[in-house]
């Protein structure tokens, strides 16, 4: 039996993982219990195997706008974006040493390319604004005959800041240089085209957008090169060895096919939800701050600092009240390091503010508000009496 408090529990972390959609757990389900063919066999359940490997390639290229020969099947997105950085620096690195990304990509995209810049390449980390903004006239003038890779994400995880890629697609394909973007964070809240952004890798992660946890996949535009990371067998074009996670496959497959179809509505309706969250929230709490652009972000995402109160503290409290949250990555959990995309940002980080993402989905609707603003009020009170 469920009890009250669960009942009541209000999930807004889906920037960090999302629940499974049951059309996609009940099309993995006979690929965990019944067809256990390696999709290399040659035999009748391998065959089953591969035919269900080829179509959620299908389905995942599809709702990019890609080939399917152009989809690379991976662990995750964290591979997805290792793959796309060491890869093209390992494919073209006689030909350059020079990378271009920015202060505020995830840890996915900044800790490779401090890899490589021990290594002996050169990285340049574009700053951003107030907002998160970038600009690209920066990004033009950072530019060199050099440059082999610009990295840049489509949407920021935290902030849910979005970047211009058709601009920054368009200027790289003008120079001839790579661009990669990791749109983990966007794909599903936003409609991705690969043509219309003029990218040659693209990063993503099923668990983003209600597929199954550890399965992502990356795009490789036909014709890039790429030098394959994980050695073995000859598995994804030889780009990536291993043995298929055959029923992860079939459920991002799934989850992107239902993900593409509402994701123009879908970030309509929680841009909607977050502005009456966050117009409440101004109302009825003093001295918080926004953080990050007001309209050019995911609709989901809703960054706000509140001063006079400690982070973990908040979080924890919230949490007993049925409110999960969280303060930015979850892959930043643990960390004693201040939010670095806050930092780049330049907002204030003496300690007396805490920040909170909330980043509602599929789930989440206009009834919820209210008590959202009403136990979010409670706590900080009960914070800042405390403090």
């Amino acid at each position: 039996m469920i009890s009250r408090s669960e009942r009541r529990r209000i999930y807004l972390d889906y920037n960090a993982t999302t629940p499974l959609l049951p059309e996609a757990g009940q099309a993995m389900r006979s690929f965990l219990e019944e067809e256990f063919g390696n999709p290399s066999s040659i035999h009748s359940w391998g065959r089953s195997a591969r035919a269900a490997v080829d179509s959620a390639r299908d389905q995942v290229a599809a709702a990019i706008g890609a080939k399917s020969k152009e989809i690379v099947f991976t662990s995750g997105g964290t591979e997805a974006n290792n793959l796309a950085i060491f890869g093209i620096a390992q494919a073209l690195g006689k030909r350059g040493r020079h990378l271009v990304t920015c202060a505020t990509e995830h840890h996915a995209v900044l800790h490779p390319c401090d890899r490589l810049e021990r290594d002996g390449f050169e990285v340049t980390r574009l700053a951003v604004d107030r907002h998160g903004g970038l600009d690209t006239g920066a990004l033009s003038r950072a530019l060199r005959p050099d440059t082999i890779l610009v990295s840049l994400m489509s949407a920021n995880n935290e902030t849910g800041a979005c970047h211009p890629l058709r601009e920054i697609g368009a200027l790289c394909r003008a120079r001839g240089i790579a661009f990669h973007s990791d749109a983990i964070q966007s794909f599903g809240k936003e409609v991705i085209r690969v043509d219309e952004w003029n990218v040659d890798l693209l990063s993503l992660a099923a668990h983003k957008f209600c597929g199954p946890k550890g399965v992502g996949a990356l795009y490789v535009r036909s014709g890039q090169p790429i030098q394959a990371m994980q050695l073995g067998g000859f598995h994804e074009n030889e780009r990536r060895a291993g043995t298929e996670n055959v029923a992860a496959i079939v459920g991002m497959g799934v989850a992107a096919r239902e993900a593409d179809a509402h994701a123009e509505t879908e970030n309509a309706r929680l841009m909607e939800l977050t502005e009456e969250l966050w117009t409440g929230l101004e109302r009825a709490i003093p001295v918080i701050q926004r953080n990050g652009h007001p309209s050019r972000r995911l609709g989901n995402t809703l960054n706000v600092s509140f001063r006079d109160c400690d982070g973990a503290s908040l979080l924890m409290a919230l949490d007993l009240e049925g409110i999960c949250v969280s303060s930015g990555s979850a892959c930043m959990v643990g960390s004693v390091q201040p939010s670095h995309v806050l930092r780049a940002m330049g907002l204030d980080d003496d300690g007396k503010a805490a920040t909170v993402r909330f980043s509602p989905g599929r789930a989440s609707s206009r009834k919820q508000i209210p008590q959202i603003i009403e136990r979010v009020q409670r706590v900080v009170e009960r914070l800042r009496r405390n403090r």
